[in-house]
């Protein structure tokens, strides 16, 4: 006879449920830099000192291997180095203090080093490897460069106006660390063997100036998030300045600095000519009421260390409002509700920074080993609820080409076996605004696209059969250019830097892993 089972409020007396999730604070530790051969003999001054920091920072494989010395095994060398010639969009940049965080545990004997060196989910996205990308899909058929088009929304070089009161201030295209999911690959850092970096042109007095008379022209706009690349390597008189002309608008009332250095390289952040500046422009965001918050990017809870919770309470401490992240999920780093959880409550309870979005990885090209689906994401958003204090509980959200962000749930449909979901919005964009025939209406659906070997077996078909496709018409499409072209001299690779930026790009999607040219744009009408 089957016997049903009482609610949990009829359990015997002496029956535990455990709880999905067992919080158990944990102090934040710093690994002990010492444990790697080329740091033996840093000093912890020399530890905390920014200058030292960005002097020392891994460029490449020689200097990886004069810190790591015979710790990391040949193996590990040879699957970097293809990585680097196939697939990587960003090129190396980890500061010490970054790096001294992967394998922090890893027993010494090298093949157990290396073994536990791969395996560290902040090696994953910082230091990518050949092994670590997908064999079939390692880019989605709709992957692109600039996948949220942000160049295209671009009203003065530089000044990306998605929303009606929000605009995105690009002051800088580097970073003093380069992650390997970067959204922005198609500008930040130098360029890699598959992809041609484009490049700011103007100068940054001539192109702040151009964003300070836009914002002057345009008082609907009342929120500026300055970023690039990092604030971190804007020089901080230049970034106080242009901080403090832009305090001086009466229509800006929330400002936000962005910079993974408060993780990467908290060393910047608590140099006293920075922390003093910060004072002086918290001062008077504070006497004129406007609200003054930086954002920083932890990935993973390894990445949270006492430096990281020191840099942030000097920053709280010299009058900003909040010091708040903004992560990006990714499988193999923190797509579990644990590392979720785990990650939210070292933030919060332990280094003062506020949880606040996890965005689903973007669509650029090489990226499918690391994102998720929408209905996976749905899922983490609700596991992870009811276990942080309300307003520290982050939302997980889907940043969508053409339409911005919106919270992982609200997709108006969702096509499971093809992985694709459809969003809408309440607002025009930049490019909508200035379309003569008055953009596309509002309640046009937006198409999102999930991983490819996330689907059924059906909806893997079905996106194989497409890119087959593609592949046969660009080959048509390459002989018919090569049968017609004309005679012409061979064209030597140029070596003067990366080509300019010209304006917003036509869409195009990623076609594989051949290099990457710069994408072709056009300066929007009067951005000049």
């Amino acid at each position: 006879m089957d016997h049903p089972v009482p609610p949990r409020s009829q359990c015997p007396v002496g029956t535990v449920a455990q709880q999905p999730y067992q919080y158990v604070r944990t102090p934040l530790a710093e690994p002990d830099w010492r444990r790697l051969p080329g740091w033996r003999g840093v000093t912890e001054a020399q530890w905390r000192d920014a200058q030292w920091q960005r002097a020392h920072c891994v460029k490449n494989a020689r200097q990886l291997r004069s810190v790591a010395g015979a710790l990391l095994t040949d193996t590990f060398y040879e699957q970097l180095a293809a990585d680097q010639a196939e697939f990587a969009t960003m090129p190396m940049l980890l500061p010490p203090q970054m790096l001294n965080t992967i394998a922090a545990q890893a027993p010494t004997e090298p093949h157990a080093f290396t073994e536990a060196f791969l395996a560290d989910p902040v090696r994953r996205y910082m230091l990518p490897v050949y092994a670590d990308r997908h064999p079939r899909w390692p880019s989605h058929p709709k992957a692109e460069r600039d996948s949220l088009h942000e160049a295209q929304m671009w009203v003065v070089e530089g000044l990306t106006r998605r929303y009606p009161t929000k605009v995105l201030a690009e002051l800088v295209a580097t970073c003093p660390q380069y992650c390997g999911h970067c959204t922005r690959m198609d500008l930040v850092g130098t360029s890699t063997p598959q992809v041609t970096k484009a490049r700011l042109v103007l100068r940054p007095a001539h192109r702040q100036e151009q964003m300070l008379d836009y914002l002057k022209r345009t008082p609907a706009v009342r929120d500026v998030v300055l970023s690039g690349g990092d604030l971190a390597n804007v020089p901080w008189p230049q970034l106080e300045s242009f901080l403090m002309r832009l305090l001086e608008l009466e229509s800006v009332r929330d400002i936000r600095l962005a910079s993974k250095a408060v993780v990467g390289l908290p060393q910047h952040w608590l140099q006293p000519q920075v922390l003093d500046g910060v004072h002086r422009v918290a001062a008077l965001a504070a006497r004129r009421a406007v609200n003054l918050a930086v954002h920083t990017h932890a990935n993973h809870v390894r990445s949270v260390t006492p430096l990281v919770a020191e840099a942030a309470r000097a920053l709280l401490d010299a009058g900003v409002r909040d010091v708040r992240n903004q992560g990006v999920l990714m499988r193999g780093v923190n797509a579990t509700p644990e590392d979720l959880l785990d990650l939210c409550f070292a933030l919060q309870g332990e280094a003062n920074i506020l949880p606040y979005y996890f965005y689903l990885c973007d669509m650029i090209p090489n990226a499918e080993h690391w994102r998720t689906s929408v209905h996976e994401a749905q899922r983490l958003q609700e596991a992870i609820m009811g276990y942080l204090p309300g307003y520290a509980t982050p939302r997980l959200v889907c940043d969508v080409p053409d339409l911005g962000k919106r919270w992982v749930h609200q997709a108006v449909g969702y096509d499971r076996e093809r992985g694709i979901s459809y969003w809408t919005k309440n607002y025009r964009t930049e490019p909508e605004v200035r379309d003569p025939a008055g953009g596309a209406p509002l309640d046009r659906r937006h198409p999102y696209y999930d991983p490819v070997d996330t689907l059924p077996e059906a909806g893997r078909r079905w996106w194989a059969g497409r890119a087959d496709r593609a592949d046969r018409a660009d080959q048509v499409d390459r002989a018919g250019r090569a049968a017609s072209a004309a005679p012409a001299p061979a064209v030597q690779p140029a070596t003067a830097g990366p080509a300019a930026y010209a304006g917003p790009p036509e869409p195009h999607a990623y076609a594989g892993p051949a290099a990457h040219p710069p994408t072709p744009r056009t300066t929007p009408e009067g951005a000049r």
